[in-house]
């Protein structure tokens, strides 16, 4: 049996030796949160100044960028930091702490993109009882509801791994991961926080929503074969910026899930750092380049509000 320290930190051991490339990758990686913090918070900003936005579906997407900022915001300051550290050393509490905003991040992000799913389902087989089922009240009430849910479910299955007691504090990749701290683990009940890791992870946030989405789709699939040319145009205008940021996210998410059980040495070094990010990189400044440059609504509100501050 291995002998169990108190470990006071982690090393994220992927950072390897960049050298003076660091203050190159710093101000890089500063400007990229730059950006994506401005490109969301301007489609926020637009759907909250022009009233003929405030619908459901908008609301939904309001939510949908407020937690790319919030995804991005849990791993690139981080990121930052360890560019420009010589040790690439993490505290312990930092480490459960990004753990659970990474963690939170996704669930919340598949969530949405599965109410949006639900969303466009409603406005193209239902378009009668669109104003009936989708309102407002209830958008928000969804969406307060998936935040609250999925904090508590992370915070449980977090629970399970902080109590493990530690034989190791080396962490193979840029950012802190619950399966590769709870594989450092020499606890007997370590095989307990895998389950449960298994049970919310892939049966809550993948299965049941995955489920979900393809029903959704394969209904709007069968109104559209059946359906007047404008109904398969608005269906395609409407639902192609959220299968893109669908299919996105869930090529990083199914990359992340398989990847530890496998040894990705074979990769070269840049192709395995850029995989490891991509998810939480690329989909915060994806979406609302997707979705402000395809709903024709945001495009034109876009447009007149740069022209009336250009007045």
């Amino acid at each position: 049996m291995e002998n169990s320290t108190e470990v006071v930190s982690f090393v994220l051991t992927m950072y390897g030796n960049i050298g003076n490339f660091k203050y190159l990758y710093f101000i890089l990686a500063m400007l990229f949160y730059i950006l994506v913090i401005f490109v969301n918070a301007v489609v926020i900003a637009i759907i909250y100044v022009d009233r003929n936005l405030h619908e459901p579906m908008y609301l939904i997407l309001c939510g949908l960028l407020a937690n790319e900022i919030y995804g991005s915001t849990s791993l690139l300051p981080c990121l930052m930091a360890q560019i420009l550290s010589d040790t690439h050393e993490i505290s312990v509490s930092y480490c459960f702490i990004q753990i659970f905003c990474i963690h939170t991040y996704a669930g919340i992000e598949y969530a949405i993109l599965t109410v949006m799913a639900y969303d466009r389902y409603v406005c193209i087989c239902k378009p009668l009882h669109y104003n009936v089922i989708i309102t407002k009240r209830k958008v928000q009430q969804v969406i307060v509801a998936v935040w609250i849910c999925i904090f508590v479910e992370v915070g449980v299955l977090l629970s399970f791994t902080i109590r493990l007691k530690l034989c190791g504090n080396i962490i193979h990749k840029v950012f802190c991961s619950n399966h590769l701290v709870s594989q450092l683990s020499c606890s007997s009940n370590r095989e307990m926080s895998h389950i449960n890791d298994l049970v919310f992870c892939l049966v809550f946030s993948v299965v049941i929503p995955t489920s979900f989405i393809l029903f959704t789709y394969i209904k709007i699939l069968g109104v559209c074969l059946n359906s007047s040319k404008e109904t398969k145009q608005k269906a395609v205008s409407t639902c192609t910026p959220h299968l893109v940021a669908l299919l996105n996210f869930g090529f990083g998410g199914f990359y992340e899930l398989i990847t530890p059980n496998f040894d990705m040495t074979f990769l070269p070094y840049a192709v395995r750092v850029i995989s490891c990010v991509y998810i939480l990189v690329c989909q915060p400044l994806l979406s609302p380049i997707m979705y402000g440059l395809k709903l024709s609504k945001i495009r034109h509100a876009c447009k007149n509000f740069v022209a009336s501050k250009m007045l």
